[in-house]
């Protein structure tokens, strides 16, 4: 059984910093592929980041230069966090074709190429 466990959430003002962990267990590394996502209030699953088994990473333009994934430990390094950045945080994993094809293309991750989510953690950046 796949398990993924989100922390690190908090309340930061504007500029700030935080960092996510997303533990996981249950499975062999293989050719998996971390991704993090956020749900803001009354807005769709946006897939932020991603990183595959060689490390290789990609990003969506609203985080890219401010926001940093890692493997082994799985890390969401935010900075310069904006008001806009409030959302509940998800970390995610993958074994899929399209999910590792999404990384090499440069693509922020889909909702729809990740199989195993973890339950969230809430961020709230305040101006």
């Amino acid at each position: 059984l796949v398990n993924l466990v989100e922390s690190g959430g908090g309340s930061v003002q504007a500029g700030g910093s935080l960092t996510l962990s997303c533990e996981t267990s249950g499975y062999t590394l293989g050719t998996i592929v971390m991704g993090w996502f956020r749900q803001a209030p009354g807005k769709e699953r946006e897939g932020i980041a991603t990183i595959d088994s060689g490390g290789r990473t990609s990003y969506a333009d609203s985080v890219k230069g401010r926001f940093t994934i890692s493997k082994d430990p799985a890390l969401l390094q935010m900075n310069s966090l904006k008001p806009e950045d409030t959302a509940i945080y998800y970390c995610a994993a993958s074994w899929s074709r399209r999910a590792r094809d999404g990384v090499v293309a440069g693509h922020a991750p889909r909702t729809e190429d990740f199989d195993y989510w973890g339950q969230g953690t809430q961020v709230t950046v305040s101006s």
